[in-house]
């Protein structure tokens, strides 16, 4: 799965959200600055020769939707990044946020709730 540039990737956190948009409407739920409907519209097409994005068509208006899933892009950026910083350990990734106090005591214990769940 190809990694995202910054400006990709809070297009696609929008689409995640809104699940189906036409361009206006995700230029609408943008932040401001808003971003240039020209310039939404050049990010959709590139996420679209990426794969991450199809559309029905309305007549020339285009309706996108994500073709990747939220979580499936998560974990494909999440490998990498263990590996690359934490030697592949999930529990150095962990002792770093409790570290840089990144994640309360309680959060913690619902991420150890959430693991007794899923033995």
């Amino acid at each position: 799965m190809e990694k995202l540039t910054k400006a990709e990737e809070e297009i696609m956190l929008l689409l995640w959200s809104l699940e189906t948009a036409f361009v206006k409407e995700i230029i609408e739920v943008m932040p401001e600055p808003k971003s240039h409907y020209n310039t939404v519209s050049t990010i959709i097409k590139i996420l679209q020769d990426k794969g991450y994005v199809s559309y029905k068509a309305y007549g020339k208006t285009y309706q996108y939707y994500p073709l990747v899933s939220k979580d499936s892009y998560f974990k494909g950026n999440l490998k990498p990044l263990l590996k690359n910083y934490f030697n592949g350990s999930a529990k150095q990734l962990v002792s770093f946020f409790i570290k840089e106090k990144k994640l309360s005591i309680e959060e913690l214990e619902l991420l150890i709730s959430e693991l007794k769940k899923t033995k």
